[in-house]
C-alpha cells in the first residue's frame, strides 16, 4: 500500500498472552467477546498510511498489504507499546492525589488518574500513600491484529472530504476543486468550535502532503436567519 494512501481498516486487536480481544471495529466479534457497546458506532478505522498515526508494527505491515486481503500478524511490544518501565510507577502522597482528582469518590484501584498533566492508573491507595503507573496500558503486551483494508479512498473530493472527518470529526464540509486549488466550505456551526482554530492548520499540512493540492480555500457561508412566523 502506497504512502500516503487514505484506508478504511476493519480490524480485531488481541492481547496474544491472555487472548482477549482488547479493539474491534467488528459489531459481530465485539458481541462474540461480549464487549459490544451499544453506545459506540462499529465502523472501520480510516487512516492514512504512513502517517504515523498508528504504532509502528502496524504501520509497517500495511505499508505491504493489499486491498481486501485478510492478515492476521503478532507485533512485539518493542514495536507496539515498548516494555513496561519501573521507572515509570511512582508513589505520591494520598493527599496529592486527592487534590489532583476532581471526584475522589470515584477513585479505586485501576482507574485512571491524571497527575500533573500526566495520564496513569492507580495501582495502589494506603496508609497515605499512593502508587500510579504512568505506563501505557499495552506496555510490556505482544499484540495480535486481524485486519483486512476494505477500502482505498481514490475520489480526489472524497480524499478530502475524508481527512477533514479524520481531522474534526464532522462530515458537513463541501468539497469543491478547481484544478489543484481547493474550497472549503465550512459549516456555520464550526464558528463555535474551539478546536478548530489548531485543526485548520494541521488540515492545510495534511492536504499539501497527501494530496498535493495548491492554494487551499476555507470558505465560509453565513445565511439570513428566517424569523419563524407567527401562529394564527
Amino acid at each position: 500500500m502506497d504512502t500516503g494512501a487514505i484506508v478504511h481498516i476493519d480490524y480485531d486487536l488481541y492481547n496474544v498472552g491472555s487472548g482477549d480481544l482488547i479493539e474491534t471495529t467488528r459489531e459481530d466479534i465485539a458481541k462474540e467477546h461480549e464487549l459490544f457497546d451499544e453506545n459506540r458506532t462499529y465502523e472501520p478505522m480510516i487512516t492514512v498510511i504512513g502517517d504515523g498515526r498508528l504504532i509502528g508494527g502496524f504501520e509497517a505491515h500495511l505499508a505491504e498489504a493489499e486491498t481486501e486481503t485478510e492478515y492476521t500478524f503478532d507485533i512485539e511490544p518493542t514495536d507496539a507499546y515498548g516494555e513496561r518501565d519501573s521507572s515509570l510507577v511512582e508513589t505520591i502522597s494520598q493527599n496529592v492525589l486527592m487534590r489532583s482528582v476532581s471526584d475522589p469518590n470515584m477513585l479505586g484501584i485501576g482507574a485512571p488518574v491524571e497527575i500533573g498533566g500526566r495520564n496513569g492508573v492507580l495501582q495502589m491507595l494506603r496508609a497515605g500513600r499512593a502508587r500510579i503507573d504512568y505506563n501505557h496500558p499495552l506496555a510490556g503486551t505482544t499484540l495480535r491484529y486481524t485486519y483486512t483494508i476494505v477500502k482505498v479512498v481514490e475520489d480526489r473530493s472524497e480524499r478530502v472530504a475524508t481527512l477533514l472527518q479524520m481531522n474534526t470529526g464532522r462530515s458537513d464540509f463541501e468539497v469543491e476543486f478547481e484544478a489543484d486549488d481547493v474550497t472549503i466550505t465550512l459549516p456555520d456551526s464550526i464558528a463555535y468550535d474551539q478546536n478548530w482554530a489548531y485543526a485548520k492548520f494541521s488540515l492545510v499540512r495534511a492536504l499539501r502532503e497527501h494530496l498535493e493540492v495548491g492554494v487551499v480555500v476555507f470558505r465560509e457561508v453565513h445565511t439570513p436567519r428566517v424569523a419563524a412566523e407567527e401562529e394564527e
